[in-house]
C-alpha cells in the first residue's frame, strides 16, 4: 500500500506533528487536507505546502461543523487526529472542573466525532489513526491527571473502533516528549532547558521531532495487516 494519489486528512494539520504529515502526504504523491480552527493558521500553513493541498477552517468541537466538513470533503482515504489544546497540567487538588472538561472537547470528543463522521466515507483499505501519549501508561510525576486519563481514553477507543468500524482500519501513535508548539505557552528559556533536560535522560539523547513522530503515522496508513494498533515513539521514555 502507498499513498500515492490518496486523499489524507488531518486534523490539527496546521502545525507540529499534524503538519508533518501533510509535507509527509504530500512527498509520497498524496493530496493533504489540512483542518484548524484558525483561518490564519490555515492560510500560513497552506502557503507552506504544494498547491494539491487544500484546507478548512472548523471548529473540532461543534460536531454540526465536523459533519458539514466531511460531507463537503467527500470520500478519502486516511484521517490523522492530531488536534488538540495545548497541554493542561497541575495538581487534582487545584484543578478547575470546568477547564478541565473543555480540555477534553477537543482532544477526545472532537476525536469521536471526527470517526463518526468520517468512516462511511474512507474508501477500502483506507484507516484512521489516532493521536495520545505515553503519559497515559507511565504518567510523569505530579500534574498530569488530565493529559494520562485522555491518552489512555485514546488508547481504549482505538480498540473499539478497530472492531466496531472493521474493515476500516483504526490505529493510534503514542508519542513522547516532542518538540511542537503545544509547550509554546512555556517561556522560550524555560522550554529549551526542559527539552535539553528530558532529551539527555532518554536512551536516544534527545526529544523528537515532528517529522520524526509524522512517519509513524505514515506507516500505520500503509500498514494493511495492522489494526488496533498503538504504536509507540518515545525515544525509548517508557525504559527509562
Amino acid at each position: 500500500m502507498t499513498l500515492q494519489d490518496k486523499t489524507v486528512v488531518v486534523l490539527g494539520g496546521t502545525s507540529g506533528i499534524g503538519f508533518a504529515i501533510a509535507e509527509g502526504v504530500a512527498a509520497a504523491g498524496g493530496r493533504p487536507i489540512i483542518v484548524s480552527r484558525a483561518q490564519a493558521n490555515l492560510d500560513a500553513a497552506l502557503a507552506r505546502l504544494p498547491a494539491a493541498a487544500a484546507g478548512h477552517a472548523v471548529d473540532l468541537t461543534d460536531e454540526a461543523a465536523v459533519a458539514g466538513l466531511f460531507e463537503q470533503i467527500g470520500t478519502l482515504d486516511h484521517l490523522a487526529y492530531t488536534a488538540g489544546e495545548s497541554l493542561m497540567l497541575g495538581a487534582i487538588a487545584e484543578m478547575e472542573l470546568t477547564a478541565a472538561r473543555r480540555f477534553m472537547e477537543t482532544r477526545f470528543w472532537g476525536a469521536i466525532a471526527a470517526a463518526k463522521h468520517a468512516a462511511p466515507r474512507i474508501r477500502p483499505g483506507g484507516s484512521i489513526v489516532f493521536s495520545s501519549g505515553i503519559a497515559g501508561a507511565r504518567p510523569p510525576q505530579g500534574g498530569w491527571a488530565m493529559g494520562a486519563s485522555i491518552c489512555a481514553g485514546m488508547e481504549g477507543l482505538t480498540r473499539a473502533l478497530a472492531v466496531e468500524l472493521a474493515p476500516t482500519r483504526v490505529n493510534l501513535v503514542s508519542p513522547g516528549f516532542i518538540r511542537t508548539p503545544l509547550w509554546r505557552d512555556i517561556p522560550e528559556a524555560d522550554r529549551e532547558a526542559l527539552f535539553t533536560s528530558v532529551g539527555a535522560k532518554l536512551p536516544v539523547g534527545r526529544v523528537g521531532e515532528p517529522g520524526e513522530l509524522a512517519e509513524a503515522y505514515l506507516f500505520l496508513m500503509q500498514a494493511g495487516f495492522t489494526t488496533g494498533h498503538v504504536l509507540v515513539a518515545d525515544g525509548g521514555g517508557l525504559l527509562v
